[in-house]
């Protein structure tokens, strides 16, 4: 994180952190997230699900095949899930200074 990071988070919008941690973090989180979500989708069930329903839709005549990876749609979901807890929990810490509860977050958010 650069000086000019740092600023910018800190002067930012009510989410201006959360932004900066998901434009450069999503990539990692999605690897790290990917094979736990594969796994617990296969495991229930919902993979095979999905793909039965997928082959009856395909026996629908004119009915254009549809490309669509369900394991990568979960995994954006949860992210974006993961984000926006994150943004909230960080429009709470700027504007409420009884959420502020370490030293740290008092010092920051006091000078703002």
């Amino acid at each position: 994180m650069s000086f000019d990071d740092g600023k910018k988070i800190l002067t930012g919008g009510n989410t201006a952190a959360t932004d900066y941690f998901k434009a450069k973090t999503t990539d990692q989180l999605t690897a790290a997230f990917r094979p736990v979500i594969d796994k617990s989708m296969s495991e229930v069930g919902v993979t095979r699900q999905y793909q039965a329903l997928v082959g009856k839709f395909d026996t629908i005549p004119f009915a254009k095949t549809q490309s669509f990876d369900l394991d990568n749609y979960v995994t954006g979901k949860a992210l974006d899930g993961l984000f926006h807890v994150v943004g909230e929990q960080e429009k709470l810490i700027r504007t409420n200074p009884a959420a502020r509860t370490t030293v740290l977050l008092q010092e920051v958010f006091a000078k703002k």
